[in-house]
């Protein structure tokens, strides 16, 4: 039996141990011998847990049982899961992790002292969740030039958007109807304010690239000044209002970037609703391949941590190659990107429009009977550099999203 011990025992972490029974036939057939949890680490006590004779509360019990082989992460935040990562490995103990913001902070550095002491440090569930994605884009897509990455990564986001555009909800109401529900925290702002998406889409471009890409250099933009009234425009032109992370790769560069897109009934995302995540990436001899699937969820997600404690199986003795190495990839100024916009403003069309034209030039004009005293207008293709220079100049403008 290969021994694992599990640190935090919240969702992610139950949902191990109990993947781990439910799929024990199909692991041992996988591997040919059985995965077991050991030991759990946590703060607390779970007296009617059927796992909760394994609870410990001391790092050091994990570190110094040579029968533990594997480690699994789901502690969620920074500190203290990026200590214990670091010392695990240290101690040649493998490492799967389901932690973003460890994986995006500090991956950089753990998969390197993982290359150092011969054992492997993996993520799958780390991006989207249930979503076999990380490893297809790393060994069936291996060699390929990946030149986009486009994805609804942030189930939370898009159950929001979804009950915006189906039943007329305000931002405000959809929210705490996903919290009602538990989709969204208490403190939504990692999801709303696109955090969340912005960690996952650096470290898919970090894989596809094989460099460092940090959250931090990103231009990150979340839903919370998207109204009602922007998806009535929307459905007017045919086009739905997505959270979307973008990595597009070109020349050595990438243009990364997290914001709301209005995208068309053509756009493989327009069809992703509710609590779903889809991301299409586009190579360049394969074309466009979509991954569609539950980006969230207790079993889907811990089904993506053993899946990949499945793969260390069978690799117990080496360190496998993966991830990505030191040193910054070059990021190109997202003023470069180039979109459409739609652009709501207040006022008449008839007698603002010209204002408008001399801003943008050729511009749609649409209007929707519920509203009145406004309009809003789509443009033409433009670099977001000029969009944003020239924008102020246009009267009663009151929002503006990017198209694509």
């Amino acid at each position: 039996m290969i021994q694992a011990a599990v640190m935090g025992f919240g969702t992610i972490g139950s949902g191990v141990a109990e993947v781990l029974d439910i799929n024990r036939d199909g692991i041992i057939q996988a591997t040919g011998q059985e995965i077991g949890v050991k030991y759990i680490l946590d703060l607390r006590e779970f007296p009617d847990s059927p796992y909760g004779d394994r609870i410990i509360h001391d790092i050091e019990v994990i570190l110094k049982d040579p029968e533990v082989q594997i480690v699994v992460e789901t502690m969620g935040g920074v500190h203290p899961a990026f200590d214990f990562t670091k010392r695990c490995l240290e101690a040649g103990k493998h490492v799967v992790s389901s932690n973003k913001a460890v994986v995006d902070a500090k991956g950089t550095e753990l998969l390197a002292i993982a290359r150092e002491h011969h054992v492997n440090y993996l993520f799958e569930a780390a991006v989207g969740g249930g979503i076999p994605l990380i490893r297809p884009l790393t060994t069936s897509l291996k060699g390929e030039t990946i030149q986009e990455i486009s994805g609804i990564l942030n189930g939370t986001t898009n159950y929001i958007l979804t009950k915006m555009s189906r039943e007329g909800q305000s931002f405000a109401r959809a929210l705490l109807t996903a919290q009602e529900l538990g989709y969204a925290e208490k403190n939504p702002e990692a999801d709303v304010e696109g955090h969340d998406t912005g960690r996952k889409i650096a470290i898919l471009t970090a894989l596809a690239t094989g460099q460092e890409v940090k959250f931090e250099d990103l231009h990150v933009e979340g839903i919370t000044h998207i109204t009602a009234e922007d998806f009535l425009y929307a459905k007017k032109l045919g086009f739905s209002v997505k959270l979307v992370g973008t990595s597009h790769i070109e020349k050595g560069k990438a243009c990364v970037y997290v914001c709301p897109v209005m995208v068309d009934a053509d756009n493989p995302l327009y069809g992703v609703n509710d609590v779903y995540n889809g991301v299409v990436v586009d190579g360049k001899t394969v074309g466009k391949i979509m991954f569609y699937g539950s980006g969230a969820g207790k079993l889907p997600t811990a089904n993506a941590v053993v899946s990949d404690l499945v793969d260390i199986a069978g690799h117990l003795t080496e360190n496998a190659a993966f991830g990505w190495k030191e040193g910054k990839f070059p990021l190109k100024s997202f003023e470069t990107e180039k979109f459409r916009y739609y652009i709501r403003i207040s006022g008449d069309p008839t007698e603002d429009i010209d204002g408008v034209r001399a801003a943008f030039g050729s511009v749609k004009v649409i209007e929707v009977p519920e509203l009145t005293g406004e309009f809003a207008v789509l443009t033409g293709e433009m670099e977001e550099e000029r969009f944003q220079r020239v924008s102020p100049a246009v009267r009663g403008l009151i929002s503006s999203i990017r198209v694509r």
